[in-house]
């Protein structure tokens, strides 16, 4: 058995280094229980995401194709998005299904609540399955977004992922337990 003992930090000094809208980093300055102090410890701060695995009435999984600058690949993901201040998790995943899809309606389920990286970042993950959406054609893209919705089925979905061709931890987890738990 572990013993339980708290093994919070404390936080002695914190600094902004840079303050965007799509970037907040701080330098911490903390004590670990053990009574080290580390006098540079970074965090990135963003706002929880939201992503969806959608499937349609009749079974097809609605994927985006677009470009991502970080990894400079052009990838298939499922919808995502971040979740806008006072926005509940479920309010935000259907706001991004349809901007992003022009797909809305049917049953959902939060599966999975993930962190990208729980050492450096302070943001979370809220996962979600959308059974029986239907398309509105209601898409509402930022000026910023160039996307491709694409239509695969569960057997071409987990062929992408058995060959490693969803990249992005964050969509490939939900994604993977959402197979292991509807065999």
């Amino acid at each position: 058995m572990v013993k339980e003992r708290d093994m919070k930090w404390e936080t002695l000094d914190s600094e902004y280094i840079i303050r965007r809208p799509w970037l907040t980093a701080r330098r911490d300055k903390v004590r670990l229980p053990t009574g080290a102090v580390n006098d540079e410890y970074y965090v990135l701060e963003y706002p929880d995401w939201v992503n969806v695995i959608a499937v349609t009435s009749d079974g097809m999984f609605i994927f985006v194709r677009q470009y991502r600058h970080g990894i400079a690949e052009t990838s298939f993901e499922i919808s995502a998005g971040v979740m806008e201040e006072g926005e509940r998790p479920l309010d935000a995943a259907k706001r991004e299904l349809e901007e992003e899809t022009g797909y809305a309606g049917g049953r959902w389920t939060e599966i999975m609540t993930l962190s990208q990286n729980s050492s450096t970042c302070n943001n979370l993950t809220h996962c979600f399955v959308a059974e029986g959406v239907e398309r509105t054609g209601m898409r509402h893209l930022d000026d910023t977004e160039d996307i491709d919705v694409c239509l695969f089925t569960k057997d071409e979905v987990r062929g992408m992922l058995e060959r490693n061709e969803i990249r992005q931890a964050l969509m490939a987890a939900p994604l993977w337990r959402y197979m292991c738990d509807d065999k």
